[in-house]
């Protein structure tokens, strides 16, 4: 009988050794499947945080273009009113110009002036074209930066 038994023994031991070798490999498959997964999963994670820094970063560099463009804009919108405003002054001093010119010329014509009021009227006129020159100087530099 002992005979028997160191047969059914060594495959018995057999069976469990080569059972037991089965059980590890499949564990270490198992394990660097969960390893391999985590590292997918770790790896995923920071494409994913790459990406989100990414539109992050587009998005900012985004905002910064729409502020420099409203800038832009709200200062040429400045610019045009400013050229505006000095073109009318212009147009103003020159309708006043020509308003005391033309009253001069009547009431000399009219006899209704003294030489002294002849002068400041002279004057007043030669002030007002000195302004309007100027203006138009402002006007023309104020054209070349837009």
């Amino acid at each position: 009988m002992k005979m028997h038994l160191l047969p059914f023994l060594v495959f018995l031991f057999g069976v469990t050794t080569c059972s037991f070798g089965q059980e590890q490999e499949e564990g270490g498959v198992v394990q660097k499947e969960v390893i391999s997964e985590a590292e997918r999963a770790k790896q995923e994670a920071e494409e994913i945080k790459k990406k989100v820094e990414a539109a992050e970063k587009e998005a900012k560099a985004e905002k910064k273009a729409q502020k420099e463009a409203e800038k832009a804009n709200k200062k040429h919108e400045k610019l045009n009113n400013k050229i505006n405003s000095v073109k009318k002054d212009i147009d103003k001093n020159e309708k006043k110009l020509t308003k005391i010119s033309d009253k001069m010329e009547v009431d000399k014509i009219k006899g209704k002036l003294s030489p002294n009021d002849i002068e400041k009227t002279e004057k007043k006129i030669s002030k007002l074209k000195v302004g309007i020159t100027k203006k138009k100087e402002k006007l023309v530099k104020l054209q070349r930066k837009l």
